[in-house]
């Protein structure tokens, strides 16, 4: 048996694969929105001749979504960390020498990177593309307004070493895109490639009920401020998702509903039944909730950061993301005016049509073709 595959998790057979050969390997976690991500590009993609590997880092997937990973392609878990989740850089050591075997093994064509750090070290034949959805770098200067601690410096070094390792480098966002210029300098091959979302249908008639999600123990989704802002909301205030992070990290929620870590589908049910739907984050490189919302037809309210202020300026309310009685000014501005909810919900709804999965997949069928037919792409072997 192959030391990199896990035991537990190596017989994943997958529904036949579209006749054709574009082989990807492409790399997820279980935690967050890279799985969505992934999983949702990879469904777009199939049609079009391609087939997926899914290189699986970090704590392992739920039975339930290895089975819909299973679903689109095989899966594959390392004996291998996420960066954000390490205090010693040699623990990344063996992610390179893992994904380089792997592509060996599974004789891919293309590698689909969710980390930059993943790509620090990777000898391969074949073309590297990054996809850059967050770092501890950028969300320093984005939530604490500062460099990365001296301790995580390395942070800075392993994600240098990894854009320098690309072939081709996307940020789902322009915002996202300067932000990691300014923070690690000219990045080769840099694209924005939007993230995408399906619609949710949404209720025949939208509920008095305001709707945050988000991983409430990472201090950049700001979950205390909107908390400090549901003692002040005339509706009733739900935020679904953790408060309680891998490292140890917690919040504490008083005033609003917690709902706790939710299926997907549940979630989305929420979203479609929610007349109002808020994020409070500090830092955000696109932020699916915002889209999935507008998607289902709720108003927003959203932080005033670059990111929201790029994709939303116009379909949105925007609040300063530090101030809680603002945050409830808004909502309860929206909550007692039907006319101007329906108005900024049906703004949202007409610009999340830009942002689908098909315009995203479209855009990465392109870079991956760029990739695969360019013979002056760099080879690693």
């Amino acid at each position: 048996m192959s030391p990199i595959l896990s035991p537990a998790l190596k017989v994943v057979p997958h529904i036949s694969a579209p006749p054709a050969s574009r082989h990807i390997l492409m790399t997820l976690d279980a935690l967050g929105g890279v799985w969505r991500y992934a999983l949702e590009l990879a469904a777009e993609l199939r049609p079009l001749g391609y087939q997926f590997t899914f290189a699986g880092l970090g704590p392992r997937p739920t039975v339930a979504q290895l089975e819909e990973a299973q679903r689109l392609g095989q899966v594959v878990w390392l004996d291998a960390p996420l960066d954000w989740m390490v205090d010693d850089e040699r623990a990344l050591d063996v992610v390179a020498p893992q994904l380089s075997a792997l592509a060996a093994e599974r004789a891919v064509d293309l590698l689909h990177l969710n980390l930059p750090s993943q790509a620090a070290g990777l000898v391969v034949g074949v073309p590297v593309l990054t996809m850059s959805h967050s770092c501890v770098v950028t969300w320093f200067a984005g939530v604490r307004k500062s460099a990365v601690p001296s301790e995580w410096s390395w942070q800075y070094r392993r994600n240098r070493a990894g854009f320098d390792n690309s072939d081709m480098v996307l940020a789902p966002s322009r915002s996202h895109a300067a932000m990691l210029s300014e923070a690690y300098g000219a990045i080769a091959g840099q694209r924005v490639v939007h993230n995408g979302s399906r619609a949710i249908p949404g209720a025949t008639k939208k509920e008095n009920l305001v709707l945050a999600a988000g991983r409430w123990w990472d201090d950049g989704k700001n979950g205390e401020v909107l908390d400090q802002a549901a003692s002040m909301i005339n509706w009733p205030v739900v935020m679904a998702g953790s408060n309680r992070g891998p490292a140890g990290q917690s919040l504490s929620i008083a005033h609003a509903h917690h709902r706790g870590e939710l299926p997907y589908g549940e979630i989305r049910s929420l979203m479609a039944r929610a007349g109002i739907v808020c994020s409070p984050s500090r830092y955000e490189p696109f932020g699916l909730v915002a889209l999935e919302a507008a998607g289902a037809g709720a108003a927003l309210v959203l932080s005033d950061i670059p990111t929201y202020r790029e994709l939303w300026d116009g379909a949105a309310l925007f609040v300063h993301p530090v101030d809680s009685n603002a945050f409830a000014d808004a909502v309860n501005f929206l909550s007692r005016d039907p006319g101007l909810r329906d108005h900024f919900a049906r703004a949202a709804r007409k610009r999340s049509q830009v942002f689908t999965v098909a315009a995203q997949a479209k855009a990465m069928d392109a870079a991956y073709l760029e990739l695969l037919e360019t013979p002056s792409i760099t080879q690693r072997a």
